[in-house]
């Protein structure tokens, strides 16, 4: 079983992007739970959501506490939460950032695998919105394959209908730009 955590800000679609990939996950035939973790907080205010994928049912309801994979939508959250908490001895941290490797290793204390992609700039650039959770997805794809990208791109045709073109095109975009260092 893969165990994401995914740290958002209210509004930028983290509940979003754990659903699309475990609706991908499903329709592959795999057993998949997406769910939030937040309470009265409002729009802007930290938030996470949790994908379990599996090829055997999943038994467990628990929020994610030792996470396989961490997907990050804001670049400023790393200074606010320890996003890398839990995170197992060959996890990964997918950020949303347009720094370097040795830059984000020195100001986060990250020493784990890393995979990044200035997912804001591509979103502004492809969506003319700096909504991060499609664009994100790109880069989980690329560092983690944790599903297919014919089948999420599926389950953007379906959430997003006629606008789903242009998130496939962020998705593809960070993919294709997304840097995984060890």
């Amino acid at each position: 079983m893969k165990e994401v955590r995914l740290h958002g800000r209210g509004g930028q679609g983290g509940v979003t992007s754990a659903e699309l990939v475990a609706i991908a996950a499903i329709d592959e035939g795999k057993y998949a739970q997406a769910f939030p973790s937040f309470g009265p907080e409002r729009r802007g205010a930290p938030v996470a959501a949790f994908i379990r994928v599996s090829d055997e049912k999943i038994r467990t309801r628990e929020k994610v506490y030792t996470p396989d994979i961490v997907l990050v939508l804001d670049p400023a959250l790393p200074s606010l939460v320890d996003v890398a908490a839990g995170l197992r001895d060959d996890g990964i941290v997918i950020l949303n950032t347009h720094l370097t490797e040795a830059e984000v290793r020195k100001e986060f204390g990250l020493k784990c695998k890393l995979a990044m992609v200035d997912a804001t700039k591509i979103a502004i650039e492809v969506l003319g919105l700096p909504i991060t959770n499609t664009t994100m997805l790109g880069a989980l794809l690329k560092a983690t394959g944790i599903v297919s990208q014919s089948h999420l791109e599926e389950a953007l045709d379906r959430r997003f209908g006629r606008i789903a073109e242009k998130n496939k095109k962020a998705l593809q975009r960070a993919f294709d730009e997304t840097v995984v260092a060890a």
